[in-house]
């Protein structure tokens, strides 16, 4: 961010930038402990299981609900982040989630869980897209890649602090037994996001400043041609809008073949160690744990590098990192268990979700200031879909033939359906 490019003094600018790290920050712990409300579930299904007798089976059915409700609330919850305010529902969406997790704290039958884990998924999704549009009023363009990178990798580390918290909640709390596990998270999300309002100020405006000016003159012009749209055409049409532009919609393939490639690893890598190489399961989770480690680090790294290189046509990059993916894939399957089967799982995921990150860019690149949060929605929606889509096939691919080449093979095809949708997207000039 250079001050004489922004439209602020050089004192202006200061206060820009502070409030701008301010805000990123504030957004990315308070989405990473966003996580301790909807992974927490998976550390505590084995207790459930032994205190309640439940099975894996009814639990699985009662971890895939949020899956859904969770993509289906972004449709609606991008676009209402931006009529009621960003900020707004991102409080509302975490408080609620703490709620809901406290509220089944204190049940014991699993129809009633289920009932509020799902709609858990649904609040769960009012933070994500209104983030996303929140960074973008603060990041220009040339910088929104390393501004969504940023909060992506954060994300990237709720699980590891949801295992730290729910240990922690088990361990202070034995008598309580699974319960703890959603009373404890439930507490430290309220306690994030009381801190949280002090921090995150929504729109320059909130601080005495006027809105930036894009350095970019042609997103300039279109975040103000966009304004104009919603004065004119009604709250609904940003989903027409974006829907009509059919790049936009190779970019909703983009973020589907995306998500069903990088759960297809996080869901089976784990399971393929022990099968193939007979190790035990924790031996298998430590031997694939470095798939998302690769998948933080690619976050940050291939958004950033996008801002540096090709910022106003990010597709270049979903080609390139899209055949890498391929090829650390393919690489792997043929491999055995060691140093190079952990280096290509490694740089499977730090593609892969690299790719994943770039999409959020795009969002708020393609929407801009005014349509960002309704860009977003409708590509988390695609992502959620197709995770919870890959579960399904590729469950049903072991189950039938238990043949993991063909697991490897099909999550290939997935990659190479990506390069082909990215490469027609690029077709077009972007409307970054």
């Amino acid at each position: 961010m250079e001050n004489n490019s922004l439209g602020y003094t050089r004192q202006q600018y200061k206060i820009f930038r502070r409030n701008a790290w301010k805000v990123l920050l504030a957004f990315s712990v308070l989405y990473c402990f966003l996580y301790c409300g909807r992974q927490n579930l998976s550390y505590a299904m084995p207790i459930m299981m032994s205190e309640e007798g439940w099975t894996a089976l009814q639990l699985g059915v009662l971890s895939s609900v949020q899956f859904w409700t969770y993509a289906l609330g972004h449709l609606v919850n991008g676009r209402l982040g931006e009529i009621v305010g960003l900020n707004r529902l991102i409080i509302i969406g975490m408080v609620l989630s703490a709620v809901m997790n406290l509220l089944i704290g204190f049940q014991s039958g699993l129809m009633m869980i289920t009932v509020l884990w799902g709609i858990n998924g649904y609040v769960q999704s009012m933070l994500w897209s209104p983030g996303m549009a929140l960074i973008a009023n603060w990041w220009p363009l040339n910088k929104r890649g390393f501004a969504t990178g940023f909060a992506n990798a954060f994300s990237g580390l709720g699980s590891v602090v949801t295992a730290f918290v729910v240990t922690a909640s088990v361990a202070l709390f034995p008598g309580m037994g699974w319960k703890s596990s959603f009373i404890g998270p439930a507490v430290i999300m309220l306690a994030v996001v009381a801190i949280y309002p002090f921090f995150a100020k929504e729109k320059p405006s909130d601080t005495g400043l006027p809105e930036y000016v894009e350095p970019n003159e042609k997103m300039e012009e279109q975040d103000n041609n966009l304004k104009q749209i919603t004065l004119h055409k009604g709250k609904l049409y940003p989903y027409i809008y974006l829907l009509k532009q059919w790049k936009f919609d190779l970019w909703i393939i983009i973020i589907a073949c995306s998500s069903i490639a990088r759960y297809g690893l996080l869901t089976w890598i784990p399971t393929y160690y022990v099968d193939v190489y007979n190790v035990d399961i924790e031996a298998g989770i430590i031997g694939s744990v470095v798939c998302p480690l690769g998948m933080a680090v690619g976050a940050l790294v291939i958004p950033v590098l996008s801002d540096r290189l090709w910022s106003q046509n990010r597709i270049p990059w979903v080609i390139i990192s899209s055949l890498l993916s391929i090829a650390a894939v393919v690489g792997f399957m043929n491999v055995g268990a060691g140093f190079a089967a952990s280096a290509l799982l490694f740089f499977a995921g730090f593609f892969i979700y690299g790719i994943n990150s770039l999409v959020w860019a795009f969002a708020t690149d393609v929407g801009g200031r005014t349509f960002g949060a309704t860009a977003t929605g409708i590509l988390d929606c695609a992502a959620y879909i197709g995770a919870s889509v890959q579960a399904i096939f590729f469950g049903s691919i072991l189950s039938e033939s238990g043949n993991w080449h063909s697991v490897f093979i099909g999550i290939a095809v997935v990659l190479a359906v990506m390069v082909i949708a990215a490469m027609l997207a690029g077709k077009e000039k972007s409307h970054s």
